[in-house]
Parts: structure tokens; sequence; C-alpha cells
């Protein structure tokens, strides 16, 4: 008889002998530190974290008093959905000036056209619901909290992906220090809200995974075979409803949409195989698949639509009495939805055709090693202003990541890639699928106008691909004393000397005044000017 291999915890895909159930695998669980039990030491850790991390997203979070980047649309787009349910158009004039002077009510009653679903702005809109509109503060504080709840997110997220607290500490740890991160949770961008959206309905799926798991090593030996083993896949449920409102940010959440229900598919099928499973995939097929495609497709296509909800209810949005006024509709619901359809076809007209020129738009080949970093905000000042105290200062907000971090996350991708090929290792290919996801669809528009901040989607990916090389260098419980001592020697030096290169970098991610020469010792490459 022919003996099955060994399998490791992030999936494999050998097979069964047939005729005999294989072995139920076997998940070692986090152990803790110090003494303390793993659940204790897990809730320790987080909180440092959110500390931490919420500390660097919300230190001096309104020194920069004017509206940044694109905050000029969001902010004011928020604001008016807080107050009328749908967009409103603003004076040209007067609307960024507006919200520096505080008079927030100078908005005009026409509706705005706007390019991208309401869910992202109305995150914005509960900042300024809670801290007022008429501040800075007002409208960062909810992206600020957000990403600090990523933070929190992503240690979750790897402790559950590679069953190691430290590595997941480490990771959590990465991403709060990390610029493209750290800006984007100090403004008010629709991005990280995307990204943070897209890692929830990941992690989701992770507790989706590991409970299918448990369910089919329960009915194990029990005689009940290999049909329903689960009942209603909540988890599941709740990864399409948070692909749902990722979709309701921007609509390249359809990508994470598509590519994580192909893997929770997969992992259900690797599952079956590995208990052995004689028809794994023909009830993968109906069992698994099918009512996959309902779970997260249906949910997530309930939720996006559920969340045009304000536009709904508002008799003046844009485009929301297209179809009455063209005769396309003979009642109120189908009236509405054509009306909606209508605006998504305006919609997506627009952003495939969007190649104007931009000075910090960058090609996505061009992201990974953040070689065209976006400006999302630059003053001069002299001796004496602002309190420059040389003849020539300078106060930058870019977003640029680490260049440690970027530049070693982008080796540690192509060992990822080649674990996963090679090994056929399943952990690895789960990481793979937030760059698949976030990053590859970027490059069939290659001729629209599209810019490097958009890597903030997918680089909780890029810092589980470090994490993982990390795994890798420590080498499991079978690995020598000397070779463990030799990779937390390299990791340590490795980690220390990424924390230095963020306390240089850190002026130019918080608007600090600085000498302008300063400044310029930062622009490494002028592609970064």
């Amino acid at each position: 008889m022919s003996k099955r291999k060994a399998m490791p915890s992030g999936g494999s895909t050998a097979v069964p002998t047939t005729g005999k159930r294989a072995a139920r695998p076997s998940f070692e669980k986090p152990r803790g530190f110090f003494g303390l039990s793993d659940r204790a030491t897990t809730w320790i850790l987080a909180a440092v974290l959110a500390v931490w991390a919420g500390a660097l997203r919300l230190y001096k979070l309104g020194h920069v008093k004017t509206l940044i980047f694109d905050e000029v649309y969001y902010v004011r787009d928020a604001y008016t959905l807080l107050r009328e349910g749908h967009e409103r158009a603003w004076a040209k004039d007067i609307s960024k000036a507006a919200f520096e002077r505080g008079d927030i009510d100078s908005y005009l009653p026409d509706p705005q056209y706007v390019v991208h679903p309401p869910v992202g702005k109305w995150v914005i809109a509960l900042g300024e619901w809670a801290l007022g509109a008429d501040n800075p503060w007002g409208w960062r504080i909810s992206v600020a909290v957000l990403g600090t709840l990523g933070v929190l997110l992503l240690f979750f997220t790897v402790r559950r992906l590679l069953q190691n607290t430290a590595l997941a500490f480490l990771a959590g740890y990465l991403l709060s220090i990390d610029g493209v991160h750290l800006t984007h949770s100090r403004t008010s961008l629709l991005d990280l809200i995307l990204g943070f959206f897209c890692l929830l309905a990941f992690y989701f799926l992770l507790r989706d995974r590991d409970h299918f798991r448990d369910a089919l090593g329960r009915n194990e030996g029990t005689g009940e075979g290999f049909g329903h083993v689960t009942g209603v896949r909540w988890w599941r449920i709740a990864a399409g409803i948070s692909l749902g409102l990722a979709c309701g940010v921007k609509w390249s959440g359809i990508y994470f949409l598509a590519v994580f229900g192909i893997m929770t598919v997969l992992w259900d099928w690797t599952a079956r195989k590995r208990y052995g499973d004689p028809r794994w995939k023909l009830r993968g097929f109906a069992l698994d698949a099918i009512p996959a495609f309902f779970a997260m497709v249906g949910s997530a296509f309930v939720t996006y639509v559920l969340s045009w909800s304000g536009w709904f209810a508002s008799q003046g949005g844009y485009f929301r009495n297209w179809a009455a006024k063209n005769a396309h509709a003979s009642n109120p619901v189908s009236e509405a939805l054509l009306s909606l359809w209508h605006y998504h076809e305006e919609m997506y007209s627009f952003h495939v055709g969007l190649d104007s020129t931009h000075t910090y738009a960058a090609k996505p080949w061009l992201w990974l090693l953040q070689l065209r970093p976006t400006s999302f905000y630059y003053e001069s000042y002299t001796y004496g202003e602002a309190g420059c105290e040389v003849e020539k200062c300078s106060a930058a907000i870019t977003n640029i990541g680490n260049p440690l971090i970027w530049w070693f996350g982008t080796f540690a991708l192509l060992v990822t890639l080649i674990v996963a090929i090679a090994k056929r290792n399943g952990t690895a290919a789960a990481i793979l699928s937030g760059l698949i996801a976030g990053y590859l669809p970027w490059f069939q528009y290659l001729d629209r106008t599209i810019f490097q901040f958009y890597s903030v989607v997918f680089e909780p990916w890029l810092i589980m691909a470090i994490v993982f090389v990390f795994a890798l260098m420590l080498g499991g419980h079978a690995a020598s004393r000397t070779r463990k001592r030799i990779a937390l020697l390299a990791i340590a030096s490795l980690v220390v000397t990424m924390t230095l290169m963020s306390i240089f970098w850190w002026p130019l991610w918080t608007a600090q005044v600085i000498p302008y020469d300063l400044w310029r010792a930062h622009m490494w490459f002028d592609s970064w000017i």
C-alpha cells in the first residue's frame, strides 16, 4: 500500500490512497509567551499594536488644515451625503475655501456627478457627523481609525494563516510603520477603506476554511459520510458582505470577489480530498462551489445595491429621475433601478476613458519598487514662517512606502511565488491571491491614468509575503538551533533597519516643517520629486 505524504498546514495537493480515509491533519495552535496563555498573549499584543498604530495615525492629524489632494472631492461629497443622502455640487470658486473657513453649507442645490459608489464617502461622513465637518479631525478621523483597525486585522489574519503569534505581531508592526499605509490613514481618500474591506473578507474566509475543516474532522468515522457537514456558512456570507462594501467603495473590489470566490472553493476541494472523500470533485462542486457563489456573490450584490439607499431615497440624486424623464419604466421600483443602471453605464465610460495626463501618474510595474510616489501635499516656507529656522523649508506629505519594506517585500513575493508553484504550498498561494486581485488587474489599464498610491489596497498581502519568508528562514520545529539563531539575528537586523528608515521618512509622511536640504536628501531618485 502506498503511503500518504505528510501535509503542511498551509495546504497540499497530495492525494490520499483510494479506499482509505486520510488521517485528519493536525494544526498546531500558537503558544503564549512568558508563561501566559495563548489567548492572553494574543490580546496583550493586539492592545500594544492598537495603541502604537493609533498613536502614529492620530498624531497631529489636524496639523494640515487644508483639504489634501483628492480630499477636495471625497470630503465634500461625504458632507453632502450626510446632509442630503446624495452628493451635491459645490461652487468651484468657494468649495475648498468653504471647508477651510468653516462655511460648509455653501454647496449648490444641483446634484453632483461622481464616479465612485458611496460607501467610502459614508465612512468619511461618520467622522464628520461625530466631530464636525468644519475641521480636519472631523473629516480624517474615520480613515485614521480604520487604518488602525487594519493593522489589528492583519495581526489576526496572519496569526490564523501562519499559526504564529510572533510573526503575526511583526506583520502588524511592519504595516503600522510603512508610509503608504500611514499616509493613507491620515488622509481621507478611498483606497485604504477599500483595502480594509478586502482584508476583512480574506480574514472571514480563513475563518470559514478552518470551520469547514473542523466540521469534516468531527464527522470523520461517524458514518455520516462527506455530504452536508456544515449548516449555513455564515463566515462566507460575512465575506460576501465585506466584498459588497468593498465594491461600494470602488469597483475594483470586484476583482477580490472573483479571486477570493475561486480561492475559497479550492480550499473546500482540497479539504475534501485531504480527508479522503472519494467524490471530492462532485461534492465540492455541488455542495460547496454552487452554494459559495450564491453566498458570496449574492450577499455582495445585495450589500452593494443597499449601499445606494441614500440615492434611492432622494429625488435629487444625479440621474435619479433619468428613467422617468425618458419613459423607460412604468413603476417606481423599475424606474429607480433603470436610472441606477444608466448611472453605472456613465460611470463605467468615465473610468475606461480616463486618459488625462497627471504629474504623478505611474504605470503599475513601478508600484512594487515605489518608483513614482504621489505627492499628497507640499508647501514651501522661508525663514520665520511656520517655525522655519533656516533660509528655506519644506512641509510635505509624500505617499511613498518605506523603501526597505517594499524592496524586500518585492523579493519576498518572488520567493512566495516560487514556493507556491514548486511546493504547491497553499499558504503561499493564499498570500498571492491578494496580489492577483489587487495588483495584476491594473496591467490591463496601461493607457488609463492610474497612480502608485493604489498599492495600499494589496499592501497587507505584501507584508504577509515578508513574514512568510521569515517563517521559511526560521525553518520550523525541525530546524537546528544554530539555524534559528542566525535567522532570528537576520530578521531582527532587517526589522531594526526598516524601523530606522521609517524614522528617517517620518517628517515627509506627516507634513513636518523641515529644512529644504533635508527634504531634498529624501529624494534619492528624480522620479521621487
